[in-house]
């Protein structure tokens, strides 16, 4: 039991993705004040509250049973119910299910609280060594290898990190169609965070896919794919820039501008553009 103070309303709490020592303190707390927690599998759930030492009422709550369950959630909800919404390890609503019980909940006027915690997508940027000031999450890429690669091809020049989660039997065929798509590009491969086999392994899409080919991974995986290079631009490309930009400016400033955006050199150009311009 606890004398801790829960409002109604729907709490949206991130459980532990491996190591049992990220629980915090609210997230305790939360569910053992909760009337109800709302989770994908009880047998999951339940090994959870038991190292946690709480008795909580556990309720499924997945995409499979949603459309049956959530009407009676909701009206608990209204009635000033206080439930908790977990997935199996992580942060609800990241590649899991509960965005309709979330924004069905907001729609009626019920609050909804977030109890943050661990990501698997969030830890593996964290440590990836990648650009992270723009990144983004793409889920699972499709099972079916037309689907993934057209999503790839989609995707495949984005100046963004992209995130994947994926199923070990399905990683080497993943990265063998980012090859396909992409070329031979890096590639971090985040496995089992935080658990006692965690592991993180760069390398390209070719090299890793050989390795996952043969020995299939186990465990929660996250693939990890930095930036696609900028396209250099074309000679035909530096000519558009150079005469849009002496529409305005003198030749050094033009120079100027156009090295900025092509990493081209600014004397180069204006030494270049010298006698076009007399």
């Amino acid at each position: 039991m606890t004398d801790f103070s829960l409002a109604p309303g729907l709490y949206v709490a991130a459980t532990p993705i491996g190591n049992l020592g990220d629980v915090t303190k609210r997230l305790a707390d939360t569910l053992a004040a909760a009337d109800e927690v709302l989770c994908e599998d009880t047998r999951i759930s339940g090994r959870l509250m038991q190292a946690l030492g709480i008795t909580a009422k556990l309720r499924p709550y997945h995409d499979h049973n949603g459309p049956q369950v959530r009407p009676g959630i909701l009206a608990a909800l209204k009635d000033g119910a206080r439930i908790a919404l977990i997935s199996d390890a992580g942060t609800p609503l990241i590649s899991d299910p509960g965005y309709k019980l979330v924004a069905e909940a907001r729609a009626q006027g019920i609050q909804v609280y977030t109890v943050p915690g661990p990501c698997a997508a969030i830890a593996a940027l964290s440590i990836a060594g990648v650009p992270t000031d723009r990144f983004s999450f793409l889920g699972f890429a499709p099972a079916k290898q037309g689907a993934r690669q057209s999503l790839l091809r989609e995707v495949m020049m984005r100046e963004e990190t992209l995130v994947f989660y994926e199923t070990g039997p399905r990683l080497s065929k993943m990265l063998r169609d980012v090859t396909e798509v992409m070329g031979d590009r890096p590639v971090l491969i985040a496995r089992e965070l935080t658990k006692l086999h965690e592991e993180v392994v760069p390398g390209t899409a070719t090299s890793l896919a050989d390795i996952y080919e043969s020995q299939p991974p186990k465990g929660e995986i996250v693939v990890v794919l930095p930036p696609a290079a900028a396209p250099q631009p074309t000679e035909e490309d530096i000519d558009r820039l150079m005469e849009e930009a002496l529409k305005t400016l003198s030749l050094k400033d033009a120079s100027e501008e156009v090295a900025k955006k092509t990493g081209r050199s600014k004397r180069d150009l204006y030494q270049a553009w010298l006698g076009r311009t007399r």
